[in-house]
């Protein structure tokens, strides 16, 4: 296991200690359901090496504990007999996977060109205002929102897209913004 203090993220004071390979604690061991590590097994069994199995066993991780902490990092690298560090360079090199605790709907507003030509960024301003006010990449106090800014959703021609927990909505404007984040209550 990788060093750092098991105190979880919610309990750390300015900046977040963090494990040899940099990934946040989120304070205590995780491992897969049985439900998951059923999904895992069988997930093996389509790819000829453990490592070719890494990407979709994060996605399993992420799904079970809603974000890839230290704690998950070295779970996974366990699972596959891989280096921590090594899970660790995947999971900051791909943006869908999330560093950091997320509130129960993650929104995501693409502010790519397209986008942005559309009202993107005052989409994402005024979403994360009507929120609570919420810095960038900040969870709402009910844990229930966190909203980023990404880059290209592939939802061009339907700018100003936005994705909310792997979801793909479109043509969110200032206009429906209200009606959008009224579905997600």
């Amino acid at each position: 296991m990788s060093g750092g203090a098991g105190t979880p993220v919610a309990e750390l004071a300015g900046n977040p200690r963090t494990g040899e390979h940099g990934a946040l604690s989120c304070g205590h061991p995780v491992a897969f359901s049985p439900a998951a590590l059923e999904r895992f097994e069988a997930l093996l069994t389509r790819y000829p090496t453990k490592q070719a199995a890494l990407l979709p066993t994060l996605w399993i991780a992420q799904e079970e504990f809603g974000w890839i902490s230290r704690e998950a990092v070295d779970y996974v690298a366990s699972l596959l007999d891989l280096a921590p560090a090594f899970v660790w360079g995947v999971v900051t090199f791909y943006t869908m996977y999330n560093r950091a605790p997320v509130g129960k709907h993650l929104i995501q507003v693409c502010t790519s060109i397209s986008c942005h030509l559309a009202g993107a960024e005052k989409v994402y301003h005024e979403c994360r205002r009507k929120l609570g006010d919420l810095k960038p990449g900040e969870t709402s106090l009910d844990g229930k929102y966190t909203v980023i800014e990404v880059e290209c959703l592939a939802q061009c021609d339907k700018a100003p897209a936005v994705m909310v927990n792997g979801d793909d909505y479109e043509r969110i404007t200032l206009e429906n913004l209200d009606s959008f984040l009224e579905k997600l209550k």
